[in-house]
């Protein structure tokens, strides 16, 4: 399926209106230790460290879903806070067919315990400077946002 056939366009047959392209909503959190290591999973069936997060379900907000997503991948429990650090340019991913936004939050957990949940196959906190030259654009930006947060002031 091609770019200009994928999910969640809405076209508006017999109008002047445009095509809408509907985009899915995906939020990553970033977590550093007190070493300034940030949170890293790989997620069942990929090679490559991401932050861990994912798709928001429709009739959740914000706090739910990183929340549940959180739960999912590096069973965090408990209470955090959180903050917006930046947004993604919205992507096309050919592999699942749509378009995407991703929502970067710095999430400052109260208990710093976790491991691999169900969608996660393995975690680790890692210095983000050995992201900045790597060959996968997802873990550059890791080093990125980490440098974004830096410059922000703290939660």
């Amino acid at each position: 399926m091609s770019e200009q056939f994928a999910h969640g366009v809405v076209r508006h047959p017999g109008s002047s209106r445009r095509t809408d392209y509907l985009y899915r909503i995906s939020i990553k959190s970033l977590i550093r230790n007190e070493k300034g290591e940030v949170l890293v999973v790989k997620e069942a069936g990929r090679t490559y460290w991401d932050l861990p997060g994912g798709g928001m379900d429709h009739g959740e907000n914000i706090m739910h879903a990183i929340a549940r997503e959180m739960k999912e991948e590096v069973n965090l429990e408990g209470s955090f806070s959180y903050r917006i650090i930046t947004t993604d340019e919205p992507a096309y991913s050919p592999k699942q067919s749509f378009w995407q936004l991703r929502l970067i939050y710095e999430i400052k957990p109260r208990m710093m315990q976790f491991d691999a949940g169900e969608d996660g196959d393995e975690i680790a906190f890692i210095n983000p400077d050995t992201l900045k030259a790597s060959p996968s654009l997802v873990e550059q930006n890791i080093y990125n946002y980490t440098k974004l947060a830096s410059e922000a002031i703290s939660l």
